[in-house]
């Protein structure tokens, strides 16, 4: 697993002293006589850190193999890893993979993955230029909600996922993936609209909206979605 949230920057300072001091020591000279290897002389950033140790979205697909052996692998046809640009600007993240989904193995291609491919095209984006994945990889039975425990079972996926990516904001569709990205119970009709940041890192913005699932049901509620997508053009410099 790629775990790079466990250095913080209290540890690359420590690695940066430790550096210098070798630098300053009598050994290297010693070992620039006899043809070894130079330390390289700039320190290293804690934004340098991460980018070097951040996975590709192929290497995050390679690790999580057949899913996370949570409850819900064994009942699920396909796992729906995520689909999209692996340098996306923009990230989406749903509940969960629905029936078409688990059929097919790619997230958001049925009737609400239609309609959020319509609001991608209001937006002036393709389905291939933003990044699509869901909290949960494999179909809960009957579409229900995901449980606790298979959320955190696939959470530490969902992070490098995010981690590989680098988005510049995310959009939250549905309470499932709010909850699991800005680490809040609040009522999403309460924090739709209002741009948050990702509980993991502190800084990436996560704008929590309706799923298009409930806008299928709930068709008066696209207006105010229609609103949230603006915000997210705006922040990220489109035409409105």
């Amino acid at each position: 697993m790629f775990i790079v949230s466990a250095y913080s920057s209290k540890r690359v300072r420590e690695e940066n002293k430790v550096r210098q001091q070798f630098l300053e020591s009598e050994y290297l000279s010693l070992w620039r006589a006899y043809g070894f290897w130079e330390l390289p002389t700039k320190e290293l950033s804690l934004q340098d850190f991460e980018q070097s140790a951040r996975p590709s979205v192929d290497e995050v697909r390679e690790q999580m193999g057949s899913g996370c052996e949570c409850a819900l692998c064994p009942q699920r046809k396909n796992l729906v890893f995520g689909s999209g640009s692996p340098t996306a600007r923009l990230m989406l993240v749903g509940e969960a993979p629905a029936a078409e989904e688990d059929a097919q193995g790619l997230p958001f291609v049925g009737p609400a993955g239609q309609l959020l491919t319509k609001i991608l095209e209001a937006m002036g984006l393709k389905r291939e230029e933003v990044y699509l994945t869901n909290v949960v990889k494999c179909r809960p039975p009957q579409n229900r909600v995901p449980a606790p425990e298979e959320v955190s079972s696939c959470s530490p996926f969902l992070e490098e996922q995010i981690r590989a990516i680098a988005p510049e904001m995310i959009i939250a569709l549905g309470t499932t993936a709010f909850a699991t990205l800005v680490e809040d119970d609040t009522p999403l009709a309460e924090s739709r609209g209002k741009v948050r940041t990702l509980a993991w890192d502190g800084k990436t913005p996560v704008m929590p909206t309706f799923h298009p699932a409930y806008l299928l049901k709930h068709p008066e509620a696209k207006k105010l979605v229609w609103e949230d997508m603006k915000t997210v053009m705006a922040f990220l410099g489109a035409k409105v």
